[in-house]
Parts: C-alpha cells; sequence; structure tokens
C-alpha cells in the first residue's frame, strides 16, 4: 500500500509564489511518473506537470514557463513550484505517483490553491 501526503497549499495573490510538495510512502518500488493535476468538471483530472523517471518533465501549456516541477527519488517526493500566479490558478491540486498504463496510480488528498486578484 502506498500513502501520497501533499502540503503547501494555500492563499497567495496574483503575481505571487506557492510551492506544493507531495511524498509518497510504504512499497513505492512501482513508482516511476510523479506528477500533479487538477480537476475539470466533467472530465476528470487535468495535467498540470508531470516528471518522468528519467527527469523529462511536461507541463500544461496554460502553466509552461510559469511554473516548475521537480522531484526528488530518494525521498519519494515530487514538488510543484508556482510562479507568477494568477486567479485562474485557484483550484485544488493532486499529485499522483505511479507507472503509466499500470495499476500502479496513487494519488494524493488535494491541496487547496487560492489565488487573490
Amino acid at each position: 500500500q502506498v500513502q501520497l501526503v501533499e502540503s503547501g497549499g494555500g492563499l497567495v495573490q496574483a503575481g505571487g509564489s506557492l510551492e506544493l510538495s507531495c511524498t509518497a510512502s510504504g512499497d513505492t518500488s512501482c513508482i516511476s511518473t510523479m506528477g500533479w493535476y487538477r480537476p475539470v468538471p466533467g472530465k476528470g483530472q487535468e495535467l498540470v506537470a508531470t516528471v518522468t523517471s528519467g527527469g523529462s518533465i511536461f507541463f500544461a501549456d496554460s502553466v509552461r514557463g510559469r511554473f516548475a516541477s521537480s522531484r526528488d527519488n530518494a525521498e519519494n517526493t515530487v514538488y510543484l513550484q508556482m510562479n507568477s500566479m494568477k486567479p485562474e490558478n485557484t483550484d485544488v491540486y493532486y499529485c499522483n505517483e505511479g507507472k503509466p498504463n499500470s495499476a500502479c496510480s496513487y494519488w494524493g488528498q488535494g491541496s487547496q490553491v487560492t489565488v487573490s486578484s
């Protein structure tokens, strides 16, 4: 069993920054990809950023250039650094760690991020 614990959400003014972190514990042997998602009503989860086991990072177009993501494999932790934030970035952000196209997929509890204008 794997558990993911997120931290770092909160309230920030437009133009400000926040960092989210997500740490996995338990049997993490199947985990290769780590990433962040936000819910889209009626469509499930939308990718925000993902970091592969090889270190490749992919971003949604809406955050590319403003957000950064990294991972600490030794700590099974993935980070999302959100800069130049906009009110439209307000949402609950969920981390996911696992292996694509497999049953190995685990979700964090969600972190509320609110950006005030």
